[in-house]
């Protein structure tokens, strides 16, 4: 069955805080809520499906579904990492076209930032009945040395540059510059990338993005709802996932599940990479941006760093204005997981919404992927189409 057309999202909320020592991470989903709620026309009482993953306190919806007081005909605690709120826009919009219920909420929400948590440089900490936690933890790697690996392996095979992955970095600044809530608001150049220090080899500290407190929440409804609302209409029209898993160890690492998710979503949506207006990345790491454009086809394999140091990512210049909110790696990164911004500022585009520096003019089809948990070591990956009707 395909799901184009099944589902609209009517309310898209960005919680504004980075920094919430104040709050708890069940007021950060609830207020996410509410906000989303808000921009929609609709209210708590009208949610009847509820969608959130592992970031919810407790790692289990259940409690977020009591605290909200909600009354619902569908859960789905689906945890995939930081694509689960790509995934969740997929599974609501299945729930909804199989009459499950009428309004999704999505939400997210987490306090990295204020409980100290710097998960990229400290070995990295796995479940002890994981499958393969006798062959990862024993060699106590951390995120920043895993994307440096790939970081290196791209530029062994393809001739990447340490310049090339900074402009990425710098396309997400100039967008950054103009959102008043962005963490890092000040425009860098390559210079600036290359002179930050060495996080892991292949890896610089502004190669990496921002921890952040915060949340985001998004509401999808049903056709019918979504005309009756005051709301533009933006309606979900592809979507593909993938679970990309370590292949034994003999996988090629500059590859991801994009590759997956990507032509699923195309497929469904009956459109092409260069029918793509606004594309929202998934950006913890600089090269992550690259290996995705090239897994999704914006890129033959190899060519996008040169494409991102041409100004391709650029708004308003380039071919592919991409994360104009700044991103994960300037903008907001709540909970260390960054699916949800990355359909939010989508919706935005789509709207109208976003800022008119960055704003592309007429935006009608833009896409929104990205991993969970991490490659190399088995990950997750989302793509989502979505179309202003």
């Amino acid at each position: 069955m395909t799901l184009k057309g099944k589902a609209y999202i009517a309310g898209a909320y960005e919680h504004p805080t980075r920094h919430a020592p104040d709050k708890s991470t069940a007021l950060l989903h609830a207020e996410s809520a509410l906000g989303a709620l808000a921009d929609a026309g609709l209210s708590l009482s009208d949610v009847d499906g509820y969608f959130c993953a592992a970031d919810a306190p407790g790692a289990n919806p259940l409690w977020m579904a009591d605290y909200l007081n909600l009354r619902l005909r569908w859960l789905d605690g689906t945890d995939a990492g930081g694509c689960s709120y790509l995934t969740h826009v997929a599974h609501a919009t299945a729930a909804i076209a199989a009459g499950h219920c009428d309004v999704a909420l999505v939400t997210l929400a987490g306090r990295p930032r204020s409980e100290g948590v710097s998960i990229g440089v400290n070995p990295r900490a796995a479940a002890p009945d994981r499958p393969d936690e006798p062959w990862e933890t024993a060699f106590r790697p951390n995120i920043a040395g895993v994307y440096g690996l790939f970081a290196r392996r791209h530029m062994l095979q393809y001739g990447t540059t340490a310049e090339q992955m900074a402009w990425v970095k710098v396309s997400a600044s100039r967008h950054a510059q103009h959102n008043a809530n962005a963490f890092l608001p000040k425009v860098v150049t390559v210079e600036d990338v290359l002179n930050s220090p060495v996080i892991a080899d292949g890896i610089h500290r502004l190669d990496c993005c921002v921890i952040t407190d915060g949340g985001g929440a998004l509401v999808l409804v049903k056709p019918e709802i979504a005309r009756s609302l005051s709301r533009p209409l933006v309606r979900v029209i592809g979507t593909g996932e993938t679970v990309w898993t370590q292949d034994g160890g003999y996988g090629d690492i500059t590859r991801t599940g994009a590759e997956v998710s990507g032509p699923a979503a195309f497929a469904e949506a009956g459109v092409t990479p260069a029918d793509i207006q606004y594309a929202s990345i998934y950006d913890n790491f600089t090269i992550m941006v690259l290996m995705q454009l090239e897994g999704l086809g914006f890129c033959a394999p190899g060519a996008a760093g040169r494409f991102a140091a041409e100004g391709n990512l650029i708004a308003g210049s380039g071919r592919l204005p991409w994360n104009t909110d700044g991103g994960g790696l300037c903008n907001n990164h709540p909970a260390n997981r960054g699916g949800m911004t990355k359909v939010i500022e989508a919706v935005r585009q789509l709207r109208g919404e976003a800022h008119p520096a960055v704003q592309v003019p007429g935006c009608g089809l833009a896409l929104a992927c990205g991993p969970g948990r991490v490659l190399g070591s088995g990950h997750g990956h989302a793509t989502v189409i979505l179309e202003r009707e």
